[in-house]
């Protein structure tokens, strides 16, 4: 039986002032996986990833990569692993040359070697034209860019991605999405990577962990996660005609969760989601129901289920992407806002 490449039993990280980050959670990562981890800020993501590459003690478990345990072959895992984290960690004072050129050489890799490296990545992320200028004049993407190309000098087996891209604007998003997909497809590389992006999890992932206050709430390939919650997703929100939308809510659910048509119901702060089969075809039962008994429907819209729809199935909420947005403004003080050194 081929051995996972990453191995995770039962996990938990407890930090001093008694926070219980992880909470016992298990899973493998596959050869050749693009693996995710999505959630919200403070879910276990970044303690588990960094847990993973040997910068972070557990607290109990067992962790083993490529085979190797954690808490005892760490200098041997760093030597088969890259990582890039949130935080840019480029040489502003260097070029994109010469930081992956440091980078080389902190692997002591032959002089001949490094060199054709350099260029491999160069090329690679679409930066040989911009070799030689300063990392310190870089857009924000080309900056994550580069950054990324410094984890992957030394060619390790798997690649440790920690929300990568926070802070980029979408088209720069978009853009290193189809660098990641790359490394996975055409080098045959084996990623982790953390996201609180619903878009970038259905995007790149093979299989996805929906993980919140650090426990594993489901698992499985986005396409497969989706095809649970049982057809289509049909939003309603409600006038509160002087009761609270609580009230409304619950009585929505009361009168629809009995209909033959309706497989699931899900609430959310401003109304309920409603899963059915030909989505289109019962609307109209749905508001003739709601209508008798009262229950108005002020918004009502019909889509096909997303990642967002099954976090909000196994959370009990969504993440709002204005949240998100002030989230990574406030890392820095602005999507592009550079590390001082």
């Amino acid at each position: 039986m081929v051995t996972p490449v990453i191995e995770v039993r039962d996990l938990e990280k407890i930090y001093p002032d008694g926070t219980r980050a992880v909470r016992g959670i298990s899973f493998e990562v596959e050869e050749g996986e693009f693996f995710g981890f999505l959630g919200p800020n403070g879910a276990g993501k970044s303690t588990t990833i960094k847990i993973l590459i040997t910068l972070l003690r557990k607290t109990g478990g067992t962790v083993r990569i490529m085979g190797l345990d954690v808490s005892r072959q760490t200098d041997a895992i760093r030597r088969v692993i890259g990582y890039a984290a949130q935080e840019v960690g480029v040489d502003d004072d260097l070029t994109a040359r010469e930081n992956l050129m440091l980078q080389g050489e902190l692997y002591h890799m032959e002089r001949t070697l490094l060199r054709q490296r350099t260029d491999e990545l160069l090329e690679l992320m679409d930066l040989a034209s911009d070799a030689d200028r300063l990392a310190g004049s870089f857009s924000g993407g080309m900056r994550k860019r580069l950054d990324l190309a410094t984890g992957l000098m030394h060619r390790p087996r798997l690649l440790f991605l920690d929300e990568p891209t926070t802070g980029l604007d979408p088209q720069n998003r978009a853009n290193l999405w189809i660098y990641l997909d790359r490394l996975n497809k055409q080098e045959k590389l084996t990623i982790f990577l953390t996201t609180h992006y619903m878009e970038e999890a259905d995007k790149l992932c093979n299989r996805l962990a929906i993980i919140d206050h650090g426990q594993i709430k489901t698992l499985g390939s986005p396409r497969q996660l989706k095809q649970e919650l049982g057809g289509d997703v049909i939003a309603l929100r409600f006038a509160t005609n002087g009761q609270d939308v609580t009230t409304q809510a619950q009585q929505a659910c009361a009168v629809l969760s009995g209909a033959p048509f309706v497989a699931n119901i899900d609430r959310f702060d401003e109304g309920i989601n409603v899963y059915a089969q030909n989505g289109g075809s019962v609307v109209p039962d749905v508001l003739r129901l709601l209508d008798d008994a009262g229950v108005h429907v002020t918004q009502l819209s019909l889509t096909s289920p997303s990642l967002d729809d099954v976090f909000l199935k196994h959370t009990g909420y969504k993440i709002r992407d204005e949240e998100l947005d002030r989230n990574w403004r406030n890392q820095r003080g602005g999507p592009f806002g550079r590390r001082r050194r």
